[in-house]
């Protein structure tokens, strides 16, 4: 199984971004998605989820400004991102829950750098 994300890049506060995270590989179908950030010297966050029934949720920091959502027919889900800030800036990480031949397991994304500048 194989995550390939995307997306990332230098915005100014205001803009928008999509990330996109692609699935491949013998899993049956894709089960939830958590789209993590991490900025230097902070933990890791949470900041949107969605279940395979469509439902969602989100941190608070990007309610109203994120939405992610699937495509089941191109394994890919996504996060769009509108009136960043610079407080959005981090590195971006999609955690996909797969059910295959072995069972659910999750797999990471490589990450990806957003950047909310003037």
């Amino acid at each position: 199984v194989q995550l390939v994300e995307s997306g990332g890049g230098l915005v100014q506060p205001g803009e928008s971004l999509k990330l996109s995270c692609k699935v491949s590989g013998n899993i049956f179908r894709i089960k939830a998605v958590n789209w993590y950030r991490q900025a230097p010297g902070n933990q890791r966050e949470l900041v949107a989820f969605i279940n395979m029934d469509g439902s969602t949720n989100y941190a608070n920091a990007v309610k109203g400004r994120f939405t992610i959502f699937r495509d089941n027919n191109k394994n890919t889900v996504y996060l769009q991102m509108t009136s960043l800030k610079p407080e959005d800036t981090a590195v971006y990480r999609c955690n996909v829950f797969v059910d295959g031949p072995d069972g659910v397991t999750d797999y990471w994304s490589q990450g990806t750098q957003v950047t909310v500048s003037s």
